[in-house]
């Protein structure tokens, strides 16, 4: 088994709800470590520029607009299969589709308000990261 390190973003849905400790405590629960977390509130550029590969489609503007509306929690997780194991605990994006246990199931209120983000490859996971931590060691 591999360590890996990937992103996590608790988004403004969660943290306007109080459920950044709750997170966490799943996260923790499930074997992996959180190295590095901040809170921040990004400004539109910062969202637009995380979420450029989106640049074009329908929904786009509004997952902006979404991630601007409120502070949000980066985190960097390690563990062994990091990307993999963090992909299961989130659930899949429709909260109503998830399945029960699932960060998403438990705490998403819906397809764009579904509480977090994690990076879905290890390449994303070293390009997300250094997004917003410059001062961290990335392995991968």
């Amino acid at each position: 088994m591999a360590i890996e390190q990937t992103l996590s973003i608790i988004k403004p849905d969660a943290t306007r709800r109080n459920l950044v400790g709750k997170i966490c405590d799943r996260i923790e629960s499930d074997g992996l470590r959180i190295i590095a977390q901040k809170r921040i509130w990004m400004s539109k550029e910062q969202a637009q520029g995380f979420y450029i590969v989106h640049k074009g489609r329908d929904f786009y503007d509004g997952l902006v607009d979404y991630m601007i509306s409120g502070p949000i929690v980066v985190q960097v997780l390690e563990g062994e299969n990091a990307v993999h194991k963090y992909r299961e605990l989130m659930g899949v994006t429709d909260p109503a589709k998830a399945v029960k246990g699932t960060i998403r199931h438990e705490f998403g209120e819906t397809l764009r308000f579904n509480s977090v983000h994690g990076s879905d490859s290890v390449a994303s996971a070293l390009t997300e990261i250094s997004y917003f931590f410059s001062q961290i060691e990335i392995i991968g």
